[in-house]
């Protein structure tokens, strides 16, 4: 099994304008097989706990993936809230019954799995894969900061609304004069001191473009700010771990860019890694 690898005959990108119009195509079975046809064979969680040597504070993810053939969907939850019998739930059942499921994440999850089952990220899905080197979790995180970031056309001084904080992320935007607005739904403080905003949506119209976790998708924020975006003309990255698969499916309208990294993640050993990044045009750059 590799990140990459999909059925043979690959789904050729195309944009969808909402969530809900991807769905409705999965579940016509567009991209690929019927998804009433397609059963999970395993599903589990990550949970880890980091701090990087020489930081001075850490974080904690949990993850829900599921596996569709050679295949993994993710997505990202708040630790400790999903319920101890969902990776039961979800064994066995097909996709079209998990994309109907009560839960956000387990939608999100079996969405990812179908999408790179049907495709995963390839040449005819618009991905260009960037090494990730073998390292530290410290240097593995930066190397990824920096492969996100480079997504980001802005001039020394705008502004950057930042989704999800990773202080990586952070650093890389202050190392190239950009200013930003951290949120977090869980609020605190970053590496520096400064307050994270919960409030993405609010926080949106202060800033220059948008540089967002694909989390959002599990927690139901990612189309108020896909619709910001789309509405004002900025620029809307994402990075993803949640959703890998699926937010390269809005390209156009309203994400600008997209550094896909599907499981396993930088984070779960030293090894090298791959990501994978999709850019279409910048808003404003008249193409």
């Amino acid at each position: 099994m590799t990140a990459a690898s999909g059925t043979a005959t690959a789904w050729r990108y195309e944009s969808c304008a909402s969530y809900d119009e991807l769905v409705a195509r999965v579940l016509a079975g567009e991209p690929g097989p019927d998804p009433a046809s397609q059963r999970i064979a395993v599903a589990f969680t990550t949970r880890q706990a980091a701090r990087h040597t020489g930081r001075a504070t850490g974080y904690r993810n949990e993850v829900l993936s599921l596996r569709l053939a050679g295949a993994v969907g993710s997505c990202a939850v708040e630790p400790g809230t999903l319920p101890d019998r969902t990776v039961e739930d979800c064994v066995g059942a097909d996709v079209a019954r998990l994309l109907e499921h009560p839960l956000l994440p387990v939608r999100v999850a079996a969405l990812d799995a179908y999408l790179m089952h049907a495709g995963g990220h390839t040449p005819a899905t618009g991905a260009r894969p960037v090494a990730l080197p073998a390292g530290t979790s410290l240097e593995k995180s930066r190397a990824r900061a920096n492969a996100v970031v480079e997504l980001l056309g802005l001039p020394p001084g705008a502004t950057v609304l930042v989704v999800g904080v990773v202080n990586s992320l952070l650093e890389a935007l202050r190392s190239r004069g950009l200013h930003y607005v951290p949120c977090d739904l869980g609020g605190g403080s970053t590496e520096w001191g400064e307050t994270v905003a919960t409030d993405a949506l609010g926080a949106a119209g202060r800033c220059d473009a948008l540089l967002v976790s694909g989390m959002t998708l599990g927690n139901g924020t990612f189309e108020p700010l896909r619709r910001h975006a789309a509405a004002n003309g900025k620029q809307l990255v994402m990075f993803a771990q949640s959703g890998s698969a699926v937010l390269p499916r809005f390209l156009g309208h309203g994400v600008s860019a997209v550094c896909a990294e599907p499981y396993p993640f930088f984070w779960l050993d030293g090894g090298p890694g791959t990501l994978y990044r999709y850019a279409g045009p910048r808003p404003g750059d008249g193409r």
